[in-house]
This record gives C-alpha cells, sequence and structure tokens, in this order.
C-alpha cells in the first residue's frame, strides 16, 4: 500500500508530538514536550515558517516531514529545508521516503526556483540513499551549529 500525505493542521498536534519524541530519542536529541508543543503550534500557525505533512497509512499517521523556509544571499534567494523526516520504525524500508514521495513532496512545497537542502545523520545511509535518489547531493561544506538555548539541553553526542 502506498502511503498518503496529508498537511499537519493543529489538530494533529497531539500524533506529531508522540512522533516527535520518538524521532527525538532515535537521533539522541533531548526532548521537552512543553517547549516541544510551543515549538510545533507557533510552526503549524504561521505558513510562512514553512510546511508539515503527516505520512499516513489507511488514515492512520506512520511518519511526518517538516520542511522550513528561509532566504539565502548564497543561493540567491528563498531556500528550503527539510528539517524532519520520520517514518515510523514499522515503516521504514518501506519506500515511505520515495513512493509517493516524501522527499518529492517537501521539495514541490518550495518556491519555484528555491534550493532545498536536508540534514541526515552520517549513520543513516539508508535515509542518504533516499535523499540522492530524490537528486540531492553532497557537498564540500558541513551544516555548522552553535546551540544557544541554554535552559534546554542540547542533542546528544552523535546526533547532527
Amino acid at each position: 500500500m502506498h502511503p498518503s500525505f496529508r498537511i499537519a493542521t493543529e489538530g494533529d498536534a497531539e500524533p506529531l508530538l508522540a512522533m516527535m519524541r520518538e524521532y527525538d530519542a532515535y537521533d539522541g536529541h533531548a526532548y521537552d514536550e512543553p517547549k516541544a508543543r510551543v515549538a510545533l503550534l507557533t510552526f503549524l500557525r504561521e505558513s510562512s515558517f514553512g510546511r508539515a505533512w503527516l505520512i499516513c497509512e489507511r488514515e492512520i499517521p506512520v511518519g511526518y516531514i517538516v520542511l522550513t523556509f528561509g532566504y539565502s544571499l548564497e543561493y540567491i534567494g528563498r531556500d528550503a529545508f527539510i528539517d524532519e523526516f520520520y517514518p515510523r520504525e514499522s515503516h521504514r524500508g518501506r519506500g515511505v521516503g520515495t513512493q509517493g514521495s516524501g522527499v518529492r513532496r517537501a521539495r514541490g512545497a518550495s518556491h519555484p526556483g528555491a534550493v532545498d537542502s536536508s540534514g541526515s545523520c552520517p549513520r543513516e545511509r539508508a535515509a542518504q540513499e533516499v535523499y540522492r535518489r530524490a537528486g540531492y547531493a553532497d557537498h564540500d561544506h558541513h551544516l555548522m551549529s552553535k546551540w544557544i538555548e541554554r535552559s534546554f539541553a542540547k542533542p546528544g553526542a552523535g546526533s547532527h
């Protein structure tokens, strides 16, 4: 069965938060439910921040994908970033990223001519292949970040 995708709304906060908790545990990130809830609801209420989709099988959420929008002088305008792409363990390796294509769906939501990029952990070879098959390429630079929120634990070692 091919997965279906639908735009997430505020009414989807609970299943999204449950999957965000799973994703953060899987990827070694700290999870703070009240802060995650505020961040998620803020994101879902403001379409200029990006889009989120639920990946469903027979209307049951089995994953999600989040695309955030930005602006880049390097890429001459609007860009987009696949911030999180999480199929539940039960649905990994079943084509969720390529069959209906979650990655391609996210790419289509960005502004025409926009550049989009994705982050994936070095240990996630399968995820990297999904992105490569969707047309993403490795570059000779790395995304670097600095954790500035002192009141919230930063992601654990090994996360991206």
